[in-house]
């Protein structure tokens, strides 16, 4: 039996467009249907790259896609202070969501996009892509088979060399628009760690400060970035310029989370390393296991045997299987999951009250650093929604 297609609506043509362009596979399960950006240059580009659409497709209202009867859900990748007023409109409009990560910057927009899904039945995915990563579901894997027992601490470093370009030379340099990177850009791995460990972070201290790029040179209000900015990065990262003109979220943070089941984590964060590196150790109460690489190559490794001194070779090593495609094939398995939930409901790999928590927890995360440290416990999730979405969205 052929299944159709899903008919997606694409709201944000900027630089998460590699997700729309893993969506677009038509007769085999989804299909860009049309197209939504506020920016003219951003939609010419949009009808080039789906070069089936035409040009009544590409609209620079979102409101235009919630009345087509022809689309069968819509992907919001816009920036993520739109994110609830884009999400609640189309939740509200009865066309299923997907919502890219992070859910929006703070706690209660994201209670609000729980709430309209709630309120209308409306079928929502946030599109926590890394829980589709090999690595990832490696990692979990060797957790639910009893490797290294139960996980008692987790302990993420994330080196980001490309900080700089990628994230202070935008909108993304500005706290206003993303509350800051210990939530923008932890998200994902803030849910993996409450996904491996096993429950959510219930309270938070953090540090963190802007000791590297808040005094180099920036661009004029207005400016836009160099056309060479993806393609080109500056070395060392004291050589940047054109930076955004408004810059105050921090580049380095380090943060201390306790979870609800005991567990103890902790997560670092540096935007100007030489190199990109994203390390996961979690320590059980039989064991080690830790990653090395998150796409193509990766490994994970696991120590259960000891005491002893430091050993490279360990005692099991997993091969993470090569999967093409973007974010390590992850987009397109994300895709393939949102289209059967689309046609079909049940239950997801993703959750939106995981995604919920994330951005809980690097939120108060936020405010600690910017409070000096102090520890600020997580808000509770109303409990009516809390069941709504551990039931699959079903009443």
């Amino acid at each position: 039996m052929t299944v159709e297609d899903v008919r997606l609506g694409v709201i944000g043509l900027g630089l998460r467009i590699s997700l729309p362009a893993a969506a677009h596979r038509p007769g085999r399960g989804t299909v860009v249907a049309a197209v939504c950006d506020n920016d003219p240059a951003a939609l010419r580009r949009g009808l080039e790259r789906f070069d089936s659409l035409k040009p009544q497709d590409a609209v620079t209202d979102h409101r235009e896609l919630l009345t087509r009867d022809d689309l069968d859900a819509v992907l919001v990748v816009t920036p993520d202070d739109t994110h609830e007023r884009i999400a609640v409109d189309c939740l509200r409009a009865g066309k299923p969501v997907y919502l890219e990560k992070p859910m929006h910057i703070t706690v209660e927009g994201c209670d609000a996009i729980l709430r309209a899904a709630y309120e209308t039945g409306t079928r929502l995915y946030v599109g926590h892509n890394m829980r589709h990563m090999g690595v990832v579901r490696q990692m979990r894997e060797v957790i639910a088979r009893g490797d290294i027992g139960e996980p008692k601490t987790v302990w993420v470093r994330h080196f980001v060399s490309y900080g700089g370009d990628f994230y202070f030379k935008d909108w993304h340099a500005d706290r206003r628009r993303t509350t800051g990177l210990l939530l923008q850009k932890a998200a994902h791995d803030l849910d993996v760690v409450h996904w491996l460990a096993g429950g959510y972070t219930e309270r938070v201290n953090a540090f963190g400060s802007l000791m590297l790029h808040g005094d180099l040179p920036r661009r004029e209000p207005g400016t836009p970035r160099p056309d060479n900015w993806l393609k080109e990065y500056e070395w060392p990262p004291t050589a940047r310029t054109g930076l955004h003109h408004h810059i105050d979220v921090e580049d380095v943070s380090v943060m201390n989370m306790r979870l609800d089941n005991g567990v103890i984590a902790a997560y670092q964060q540096c935007h100007f390393s030489p190199d990109y590196f994203r390390n996961y150790t979690v320590i059980g109460t039989e064991g080690r296991l830790e990653n090395f690489g998150d796409e193509a190559g990766a490994e994970v490794r696991v120590w259960n045997t000891g005491p002893s001194r430091y050993r490279p070779d360990c005692d099991i090593s997993y091969l993470v299987p090569d999967v093409s495609g973007t974010h390590g094939g992850s987009d397109v398995a994300i895709m393939e999951e949102f289209a059967r939930f689309v046609r079909e409901g049940g239950p997801t790999d993703t959750s939106p009250v995981a995604a919920r928590m994330s951005v809980a927890a690097g939120y108060m995360a936020t405010m600690s650093l910017r409070d000096g440290g102090r520890p600020y416990d997580i808000p509770p999730l109303d409990p009516d929604l809390v069941a709504y979405f551990a039931g699959a969205q079903q009443r």
